[in-house]
């Protein structure tokens, strides 16, 4: 067999691999094994690659370039996988869709470099095809250089170096619909005549876009983000994979892309926006999530003395967590009271939206890795119509995924977007650090209800003081 007929092959294998992986991943009980192959298929894809390229007759200072670019990547993924905190996923991900943005551009400016700027190879090249190439080229350029900028956007925000509000521009629509229309006039352009100051405007105007689309868009949208982010990244690698031929970058950017794109599909139900809003960028609200100016009285506190004392007298509780349990670190504590009060025979369950915390299944991570049985964690429509006969509802650091106010004030920020109705339960329990507004900017009157009671402090010290109490 040649070598790239073994290629060949092994990019099916490969291909095989990540589509177990993403089935694998659709579950909680075969994650790790969707996560294994996902790796064992990149693994076999790297060395067909360098297979490839070898019998493609790579120089010796190519060799090494190419070993040192992947002994380099390998050192900082696995000194960043190791370091990272589970809070900082998000951030982390959204870094990662910005060097497949980025490297999309390079793949597409080197395609132009290679074969338009040079005489030599345009005379290889049928004009049909130079013309396909050079839409390939335009096409892969404009959408990676929209996945860097707005990927850099999304780490920035997500990290918190950036304010999380929308950034709001006069007409900020038409600046999209001119950048998109730009964009198309542009490749046009391109195709008829490839030349370079074409292609450097086309990737500045596709920069530009990719910026403001995330900067539009506020931070309680920031999870879908991140999805859609995902999406562009998979579009941005099978664009890559068509100007270098290569069937299985094709493959696996088709892959992410389409799931991303569903994910992201998911998601905008779950918080009630359109998906045709999310892809135009600066969607939900048109300007700031401000807090509400509503009085609503004053908020009750309670210790944690007294709510192990209404968890000794509850039949059922249901614990929603958030990204403050996250950041807490409080996972284990509540697994461990789960565990607690199972054992006094009280009915324990999870209800998880699909928003919480800043990824989605980000809850349903921590709660795995604190050995949470998986068969106690509900989604929100499995929960929801559950709430009103539960006697004790623990929030623990969530904020925006809780409050009453999507449900009923038409004028919030969030309004209409589903809700785990937890202020329907006999007590609401709400573990906060302090009477701070959620990651949308938008106040909670479910802290200032009648069965509502506050406890502040850090999560997992709180958690920690109701179980020795217990």
């Amino acid at each position: 067999m040649t070598a790239t007929g073994a290629a060949s092959a092994a990019y099916i294998v490969a291909a095989l691999l990540f589509i177990l992986s993403l089935a694998g991943l659709s579950k909680h009980e075969t994650a790790k094994a969707g996560n294994a192959y996902g790796m064992a298929g990149m693994v076999i894809a790297l060395v067909a690659t360098i297979g490839l390229a070898f019998d493609h007759g790579i120089s010796g200072t190519g060799t090494v370039l190419l070993v040192v670019a992947v002994v380099i990547g390998a050192a900082i993924g696995l000194w960043r996988a190791a370091k990272v905190e589970m809070t900082g996923m998000p951030e982390l991900i959204a870094l990662l869709h910005s060097f497949v943005g980025l490297a999309a551009v390079l793949v597409g400016w080197n395609g132009y470099l290679t074969v338009e700027a040079d005489p030599d190879n345009q005379t290889e090249v049928s004009s049909d095809l130079l013309g396909i190439h050079s839409g390939e080229v335009a096409i892969g350029v404009f959408i990676g250089a929209v996945t860097f900028t707005g990927s850099i956007v999304a780490f920035l925000k997500l990290s918190a170096r950036i304010k999380s509000n929308p950034l709001v521009l006069p007409g900020k629509n038409w600046l999209n619909l001119g950048a998109l229309a730009a964009f198309v006039a542009l490749t046009v352009v391109f195709v008829v005549e490839p030349n370079l100051p074409v292609l450097a405007v086309l990737t500045v105007i596709a920069l530009a876009l990719g910026w403001h689309l995330v900067a539009s868009i506020g931070g309680g949208d920031m999870p879908v983000v991140v999805s859609m982010l995902n999406s562009y990244s998979g579009w941005a690698a099978a664009a890559a994979g068509f100007l270098l031929g290569n069937d299985l970058l094709i493959i696996t950017g088709a892959l992410v892309g389409a799931s991303g794109a569903y994910l992201s599909y998911i998601m905008c139900k779950a918080m009630n926006r359109s998906f045709i809003s999310v892809i135009a960028g600066g969607f939900g609200n048109e300007g700031s999530a401000a807090a509400s100016d509503v009085d609503y009285g004053e908020h009750v506190e309670i210790s944690a003395e007294d709510t192990a004392e209404l968890l000794r007298d509850a039949t059922s509780v249901v614990i929603t967590p958030g990204y403050g349990m996250a950041v807490a670190q409080a996972q284990s504590a509540v697994a461990e009271l789960t565990r607690k009060l199972t054992e006094r025979g009280v009915d324990v369950r999870f209800g998880i939206h699909p928003v919480a915390g800043r990824l989605p299944g980000h809850m349903n991570v921590l709660l795995a890795e604190a050995k949470v049985p998986y068969d106690v964690v509900l989604e929100m429509d499995e929960i929801n119509d559950d709430l009103a006969a539960t006697s004790v509802v623990l929030v623990i650091g969530a904020n925006d995924t809780v409050n009453p106010s999507a449900a009923e004030d038409p004028a919030s920020p969030i309004a209409g977007m589903p809700v785990l109705r937890v202020w329907e339960a006999e007590r609401v329990v709400v573990f906060k650090r302090s009477m701070n507004t959620g990651y949308a900017g938008v106040q909670n009157p479910l802290f200032f209800r009648d069965n509502s009671r506050m406890l502040f402090g850090d999560a997992r010290e709180r958690v920690e003081d109701i179980l020795r109490a217990l």
